[in-house]
């Protein structure tokens, strides 16, 4: 099981506070992990800001916005060896248009 933190700086805020894109995003992410999105919430807070969570077959992927930081904090959690979550981050961090991230990505046993 990877699971990987990571946090993407330098977004726009357009897109960071857009619940729309952030929904879609997180779809296409899953794709890009080569998992099955089993069910997608997401809530825009007010004035701005998105918190968005996919639940996959394999566990899941979450998005914490703020945009007046252009900043989004994110984790991929998936199990099975032929998830492929590194892609997934890859692909959020293109999306976002970030700058620069800060990662770590941690090998998760259940023994």
């Amino acid at each position: 099981m990877k699971h990987i933190l990571f946090t993407l700086k330098g977004c726009l805020y357009s897109v960071l506070d857009d619940e729309e894109f952030i929904r879609d995003c997180l779809y296409n992410a899953s794709k890009h992990c080569r998992s099955q999105l089993l069910a997608l919430h997401s809530h825009r807070f007010q004035p701005q800001g998105v918190t968005a969570i996919a639940m996959l077959a394999e566990s899941h992927i979450s998005i914490h916005t703020w945009p007046e930081k252009g900043s989004a904090v994110c984790d991929i959690f998936t199990c099975g060896e032929y998830t492929r979550p590194e892609i997934g981050v890859e692909y959020l961090q293109n999306i976002l248009g970030a700058t620069d991230i800060i990662c770590d990505e941690f090998i998760r046993k259940l023994d």
